[in-house]
């Protein structure tokens, strides 16, 4: 997060979800692309505005699941033919029917640890401060408000006329954030 004279960026409340959308459009259209948007609830239509796109945490997980069930079911392999061949039963000591309850345990095992993981790096976990919470404006953002982010980082970003963009589309309030504050 660069500084920009201890600017975070331009933080404006709109009154509905359709207003916000609305915001969004306008400031991709302007040409803003350092933008987040925070709602009281998901709302699909911002997230396709800010043209969000997928993580990787879903092939994290299914490659976590392919690893986990691979190496548990060779572990087993190699344990029942190489390491310690018991027949009992008369059966062959490669029972793949055998290794069927541990190869899934542990595919799913290593998919849920790489799910964590992936959720934690991927969205820069742990983060116990954000700029954000510092703003009594955005106090509402988890009952009623709907706000719209420039980030100082925003190559088209200089304060004076963001803000005077941000206030061209009739939010309730525009505030500048600040670092640290």
């Amino acid at each position: 997060m660069p500084v920009t004279n201890g600017t975070y960026g331009m933080l404006a409340e709109f009154a509905t979800a359709d207003e916000l959308v609305a915001a969004i459009e306008a400031a991709r259209a302007r040409g803003y692309i350092r933008l987040e948007a925070f709602s009281p609830y998901p709302l699909p239509e911002a997230a396709h505005a800010l043209d969000c796109h997928r993580n990787g945490v879903a092939f994290l997980v299914l490659l976590g699941g392919l690893v986990g069930a691979a190496s548990g079911f060779f572990m087993l392999y190699w344990i029942c033919v190489y390491g310690y061949p018991l027949n009992a039963g008369g059966r062959p000591l490669n029972s793949w029917p055998v290794f069927i309850p541990i190869t899934f345990e542990l595919g799913i095992l290593t998919a849920g640890f790489l799910a964590f993981l992936g959720v934690f790096v991927l969205c820069k976990f742990p983060a116990y401060h954000h700029p954000l919470f510092g703003s009594p404006l955005f106090r509402r953002a988890t009952t009623d408000g709907f706000y719209l982010c420039i980030e100082a980082s925003d190559p088209l970003f200089e304060c004076g006329a963001t803000q005077a963009f941000l206030e061209s589309l009739h939010p309730s309030e525009v505030a500048e954030v600040r670092h640290g504050s």
